[in-house]
């Protein structure tokens, strides 16, 4: 089927406000959302007529997103497949219709695959379905059903290169595929005070190395491989502590294997945290051990609060990282690497500031919130330009 040979809907008008709807999944923390969050908040309301769009009306995001007062509207289903879900769809393909939106933009495989469908039936002019890793933690039947739905879509849009070169080796249309890279809120500034009080709350002095993570607990975040690591550090004259800032599934199994290394009290789980600014402030070293990443937002807020990091070579984290200018690059899976590269900056202080240093820059100059807001606005404008522009609604291969 070919969304492109339907006439185009009322809503391609060439006045007013773009009406756009953001899809995703819920509001819980990870990077995706709080890309989402970003956006919500920067975009230029005199210029889109912002709508959302959800699976799950929940989360620690949801606040903040209601501050903007944008109209949220629920499509609750407990499965992608069944009746449900599809008379869910037509709901929000009604709801398409009616508020004659121009741009659908949903986020990742669960938002992808309920609401492209849904935004094509409604011969919404501009779909675009984001995806932002490589499918590590999706099952073979995800991944085909990913790109078959992603064919109804007129643009993927990605966050890192890693992302655009596994989609074209997955066979998907190289010329749908436009990178914008996430953009993020830099820190707020730590009072003077913040490194103490952190400290203080894990009865560490303001002198004891401190090397943290600070992700989500999956399998694919290679945090056993951090354990060990720190594990191995313990031999040092001086030996670390280890902070894992984050929650998720795999917690459990973590602590359990953190005892087993016998690390004891010189590893702390935080879970999530709100203060990340003053965690952050309380760190020496930053670590993102993963095994499967898009481009990572705590690792670009590490560096943007001056963190020397140490991140695997998977995914986005060398279009991030610089080895050797802007922190450390090690391969994915090797805890030794990672001991090696924590005692080189523990052990080279003017070098650890130099990394943190070069890192803050690189973030404000190439990964902030005003330039993902500002290449996103623009393309939003360029493929509805081009959908009101082709004939009989037809967008032109090539040029999104």
């Amino acid at each position: 089927m070919n969304r492109g040979t339907l006439e185009p809907t009322p809503s391609a008008r060439a006045t007013g406000p773009v009406r756009l709807l953001e899809f995703l999944t819920f509001f819980y923390i990870g990077g995706t959302e709080r890309q989402v969050v970003n956006l919500v908040g920067g975009l230029n309301r005199s210029r889109f007529d912002l709508h959302l769009g959800c699976m799950e009306r929940r989360g620690p995001f949801l606040d903040e997103v209601e501050s903007h007062q944008v109209p949220i509207a629920e499509y609750p289903t407990n499965s992608l497949y069944n009746l449900t879900s599809w008379k869910q769809r037509l709901k929000l393909a009604r709801y398409l219709r009616n508020n004659r939106v121009d741009i659908v933009h949903s986020y990742g495989f669960y938002a992808n695959t309920f609401a492209v469908p849904a935004a094509w039936a409604a011969r919404t002019p501009v779909v675009i379905a984001a995806i932002r890793d490589t499918g590590e933690m999706l099952t073979r039947a995800q991944r085909l059903a990913q790109k078959q739905i992603c064919r109804l879509a007129d643009c993927l849009l990605v966050n890192a290169d890693a992302v655009r070169r596994w989609l074209m080796e997955q066979g998907y249309a190289a010329e749908k595929i436009h990178v914008i890279r996430n953009g993020i809120v830099p820190p707020r500034p730590a009072d003077r005070d913040a490194a103490t009080r952190v400290r203080r709350s894990l009865g560490l002095a303001a002198d004891v190395p401190l090397i943290g993570v600070l992700s989500r607990l999956n399998k694919m975040k290679g945090i056993e491989y951090f354990l060990e690591a720190a594990a191995a550090m313990g031999r040092r004259a001086r030996p670390p502590r280890f902070l894992i800032i984050g929650d998720g599934g795999h917690r459990k199994e973590l602590e359990q294997y953190a005892a087993r290394l016998g690390l004891g009290e010189r590893v702390f789980f935080t879970g999530f945290r709100t203060d990340v600014s003053d965690v952050l402030s309380a760190l020496d070293i930053s670590v993102l051990p993963s095994l499967s990443e898009g481009l990572s937002n705590s690792l670009l807020e590490s560096m943007a609060a001056g963190l020397p990091v140490i991140a695997t070579n998977v995914g986005g984290n060398p279009e991030a990282v610089e080895d050797g200018v802007t922190g450390i690059i090690v391969p994915p899976g090797d805890a030794g690497a990672l001991a090696r590269g924590m005692a080189l900056l523990l052990d080279n202080a003017e070098l650890a500031a130099a990394f943190g240093e070069a890192a803050r820059r690189r973030v404000a100059q190439r990964f902030s919130i005003e330039q993902m807001v500002r290449e996103t606005e623009a393309l939003y404008l360029r493929l509805l330009e081009r959908r009101r522009a082709a004939p009989a609604g037809r967008l032109v291969k090539g040029e999104a």
